[in-house]
């Protein structure tokens, strides 16, 4: 495993050559996470990373290739735009060094380890859980349908179901499940392993979520608030773990790969979201699915952001529609996808935010006036505080023809 060969690809940094095995190559271009072209040279081909950052083992055996993409941001950057959505965890202590860091996989295994390592010093989380077994005495309740279709006739041992107080639930089996996942990432330096084996050697008695299966579900309460910053930090590279082919098909991934176009979409959902009903009251609903293209509920359609506002009649009126970009330059087809938004919405403003690019208005005619189609650009390559002071001055932008 240690002979593969390691291929360092950055986002949006063009072609590059590589010399590699007809089967590394074929491996590479089966995973999808970068594009495939032959060389003129012998034994080389020529790789340009897709939209996916992170690391990961693509192949298996002589096929095998250790894959690294870097973001075109940097690693501080990337790492709020993960994290922004979840209480902000990088205000909190983390991640250290972040800045000076060129990996984004080992800033990501620190600021983890650090987050849960905090989260442990009061020692590990109990909770409840619903168990069923079969037992000599009477605890819990008495499952009657179970007793009368497996044990007909007989008095015991009785089938039961009790809450039993546990390690093993779902905010201790995501920590285990993203420290094993960072351990088998490569790039991640001796040092951090040792510090994430110590961190699963901490859940002793933890189930480990299922490879490739839904991961455990959790709810936010007091009890467990130390936990949030590293759960959400555990989802993240937990869903780095696979990613969905176009055909639909879902892929694990052998480490962590971010889809970056998901990761700006969040962000931006999450982000705006928060400054539009701050400066205009309201609510915003992300990846909306309540509308669709034609009736009855076909084609649905799913914007990135619908903020509402509040009707007399006592209902909610969407008052304008965004959908974020993560694209190097601009493309017709969202202009058209923009344009039925806002058609099925009733809008006149339709609002296109790119991560590159140019601002310009798009006028398009229809039967009863025009729709006006905006394209904003967001630099994420922004200091933290002006990328803040953007988001700002962005939802003032989308806000401006209605105030």
């Amino acid at each position: 495993m240690t002979d593969a060969p390691p291929v360092r690809l950055k986002e949006a940094d063009g072609w590059s050559e590589w010399q590699l095995t007809p089967e590394q190559i074929v491996a590479l271009d089966e995973s999808e996470h970068v594009r495939v072209r032959p060389s003129r040279r012998a034994g080389w081909c020529r790789l340009e990373a897709r939209d996916r950052v992170g690391a990961a083992r693509i192949g298996r055996g002589p096929a095998q290739v250790r894959l690294s993409i870097g973001p075109k941001v940097t690693v501080d950057r990337l790492l709020h735009l993960l994290g922004y959505a979840e209480e902000k965890w990088l205000k909190d202590g983390g991640p250290v060094e972040a800045a000076t860091r060129t990996d984004l996989l080992p800033a990501v295994a620190r600021a983890y380890t650090r987050a849960a390592q905090r989260a442990l010093r009061q020692g590990v989380l109990l909770g409840y859980r619903e168990t069923e077994a079969s037992e000599p005495v009477l605890r819990g309740r008495l499952r009657a349908a179970a007793q009368m279709s497996r044990r007909p006739g007989l008095v015991l041992p009785l089938e039961v179901t009790y809450d039993e107080h546990t390690v093993d639930i779902a905010e201790n089996q995501l920590l285990l499940g993203a420290a094993r996942r960072l351990l088998r990432v490569p790039g991640v330096d001796g040092g951090q392993r040792t510090t994430l084996h110590a961190l699963a050697a901490r859940l002793d008695g933890v189930t480990p979520p299922v490879p490739g299966a839904p991961p455990p579900r959790w709810r936010r309460d007091r009890l467990n608030a130390r936990y949030h910053q590293p759960l959400a930090l555990a989802e993240l590279i937990l869903g780095g773990a696979s990613y969905e082919l176009e055909d639909g098909r879902s892929v694990t991934v052998d480490g962590v790969m971010f889809q970056m176009w998901r990761v700006y979409e969040a962000f931006l959902a999450h982000a705006l979201g928060e400054a539009l009903t701050r400066k205009a009251g309201g609510t915003c609903k992300a990846q909306d699915r309540d509308h669709f293209l034609a009736t009855p509920r076909k084609y649905v359609l799913e914007p990135d952001l619908v903020h509402y506002l509040p009707v007399p009649s006592g209902g909610r009126r969407a008052a304008l529609v965004v959908d974020a970009k993560y694209k190097r330059s601009f493309q017709r087809d969202d202009l058209y996808q923009m344009l039925a938004y806002c058609v099925r919405l009733g809008l006149t403003d339709g609002h296109l935010v790119y991560a590159s690019g140019r601002a310009d208005v798009v006028r398009v005619p229809v039967a009863d006036g025009e729709v006006r189609l905006h394209r904003h650009v967001l630099d994420l390559s922004e200091p933290r505080r002006e990328l803040e002071q953007s988001i700002e001055d962005l939802a003032q932008a989308v806000l401006g023809p209605r105030t």
